[in-house]
């Protein structure tokens, strides 16, 4: 099998499945060959080896079921990072980059004022936002190196909080004494104040995120349902909003005076997380909207 036929063999199984059969062609094929996108084009005439060949129809077969490429090949871009990924953690999206610059722009003004700032990422998953915070601010030399930002990875699945460790260890040069690694629901095992919390949390309504997960992408539930209460349980919330209640409550008590708070939620309850944010003490409240000029990210400083 060429490369060539590969990939009409690739698209003709996709057509109708995917949205994009011969791009998911050419990743799976760059994955498995570790040539770019010009190489393959040039050398579409090669024949892929009998391992090659054989692990590129197993992964379309796999694709063909819906599993999202990014699961496929453990791997996905996100602010110029590449996160390893697996079906414990939800795949970074390009809105969520918003969250990583409005972050990066905050701290930038916090760092003139020559502080200790400590950060909490809360519900990581694959650890993406505070990675590419932390990443960026020691890349461009926000902070002196004394003064980095210690971050706090928090998830209440153990194994996103694995693939979260792999990340940083991956990515980030920055010394241990530097993150650390919780596991616990939301703020429950959580003792530390910080001076900014920042969260992707799960803020899908609850009956739309099952119906989401129908095509086989194989995302976890968990990290989509936002109608799940403090004791693990769907709740009857049905707005995708009961974690963000909670997170939002808890994520007060968890700020230092003049503490930020950042969360991301759905275009359509951005502006209901609002109102929580105000029903909980926050001040300062904006809202910033996505590439897609929808609301998104929601911001609140602590008095």
């Amino acid at each position: 099998m060429t490369i060539q036929e590969a990939k009409n063999f690739g698209k003709n199984k996709l057509n109708g499945i995917s949205s994009s059969p011969l791009l998911d062609c050419d990743v799976l094929l760059m994955h498995i060959t570790g040539m770019d996108k010009t190489k393959l084009l040039f050398e579409r005439d090669k024949n892929l080896n009998e391992t090659e060949k054989n692990l590129y129809i197993s992964l379309i077969e796999k694709r063909s079921t819906g599993i999202a490429v990014s699961y496929l090949t453990n791997h996905k871009e996100f602010f110029g990072l590449d996160f390893f990924v697996t079906q414990d953690v939800l795949i970074p999206k390009p809105d969520t980059e918003l969250l990583v610059e409005l972050l990066i722009q905050n701290l930038s003004e916090m760092s003139k004022k020559r502080e200790a700032i400590t950060i909490c990422d809360m519900c990581t998953g694959s650890g993406c936002v505070g990675i590419s915070i932390l990443s960026y601010i020691s890349e461009n030399k926000i902070f002196p190196v004394e003064n980095i930002p210690k971050c706090t990875f928090v998830d209440i699945s153990e194994k996103a909080l694995g693939v979260c460790k792999q990340n940083a260890k991956t990515l980030l040069k920055e010394s241990k004494s530097k993150m650390q690694f919780l596991q616990s629901n939301l703020f429950g095992a959580v003792p530390a104040k910080f001076n900014v919390i920042v969260s992707n949390p799960p803020y899908i309504p609850q009956a739309e995120a099952k119906k989401l997960l129908l095509d086989g992408r194989g995302e976890p539930l968990l990290a989509l349902n936002g109608d799940i209460d403090l004791n693990g349980r769907e709740s009857n919330s049905n707005d995708g909003l009961q974690i963000i209640r909670n997170l939002t409550r808890q994520a007060y008590s968890h700020l230092n005076p003049r503490g930020m708070f950042f969360i991301e939620a759905g275009e359509d309850n951005a502006l209901k997380a609002t109102e929580i944010f105000a029903k909980n003490g926050f001040i300062d409240i904006k809202v910033h909207n996505d590439l897609a000029k929808k609301p998104r990210v929601i911001e609140g400083r602590k008095p």
